[in-house]
């Protein structure tokens, strides 16, 4: 059985103990570096995703760009406020290098493969691609951050906001990061991966799911059924275009 196989069914069997455990609050505190073993499989996938669309050698440059570019953001980010805003990150999501989470690069890679897939697929027109990216980028953090702020505290906002205390200037960061790396991603030839393009719609669908289920529990429903309510308008809109 091919690497990426293995991956990718390791990632389900990590994902479903994860859901039971983080649903039911049954992750002991000694088990939290799990959450960061989520995050890592899924930018791994998304590594595989970028290999299988774009060819080994362009994937492996397309990934180590946005795993460096996104990392270096955070970094300045969450040193210097600049971006998204004055926030910095505890030590629960370790391990840490220059204060911001290794994870948090590989955080990125899920974001950026999952919403180009479903990008990709909802519009034909390249110049289109990146800005729909960068939207869906955004859904995703508008029930990441709130779970991660106000449940988990993996990371600590010093200035308020209309949405969960969380500033504007997060969300406009995150377009912005999103964008950039969207451009970057068409000065390179794409050819269709049929397979792990449904794996990235199933990637974001589990990662969406499972963030909306913590911020049920969370009583975080604004975040829940709005996240909710947009992914499926984009899952929508990916399947009508394939079956037009």
């Amino acid at each position: 059985m091919k690497f990426e196989n293995v991956l990718f069914r390791f990632f389900i069997i990590w994902y479903i103990c994860g859901v039971i455990l983080l649903t039911f609050d049954l992750l002991p505190a000694w088990l939290e570096w799990a959450n960061a073993v989520f995050l890592i499989l899924s930018g791994l996938l998304a590594i595989v995703y970028f290999s299988k669309a774009f060819g080994r050698k362009a994937g492996y440059v397309i990934s180590m760009v946005i795993f460096l570019f996104s990392y270096i953001a955070e970094f300045i980010g969450s040193s210097y406020g600049i971006l998204f805003g004055e926030y910095y990150y505890t030590n629960r999501f370790a391990p840490n290098l220059f204060d911001v989470p290794i994870a948090i690069g590989f955080a990125w890679l899920m974001v950026m493969g999952t919403s180009h897939a479903l990008a990709n697929s909802i519009s034909a027109k390249k110049w289109m691609q990146p800005i729909i990216g960068a939207c869906i980028a955004v859904i995703i953090d508008l029930v990441i951050d709130p779970v991660a702020f106000k449940l988990k505290q993996y990371w600590i906002w010093e200035e308020d906001g209309v949405y969960y205390d969380i500033p504007f200037s997060n969300f406009l960061g995150w377009f912005i990061v999103a964008l950039i790396l969207h451009v970057f991603i068409l000065f390179f030839s794409q050819e269709k991966n049929i397979l792990w393009e449904k794996r990235m719609f199933y990637l974001f669908v589990l990662t969406i799911t499972m963030f909306v289920l913590l911020a049920a529990t969370g009583e975080l429903w604004l975040a829940g059924i709005l996240t909710a309510c947009l992914a499926g308008l984009t899952l929508y809109a990916a399947r009508r275009r394939k079956s037009s």
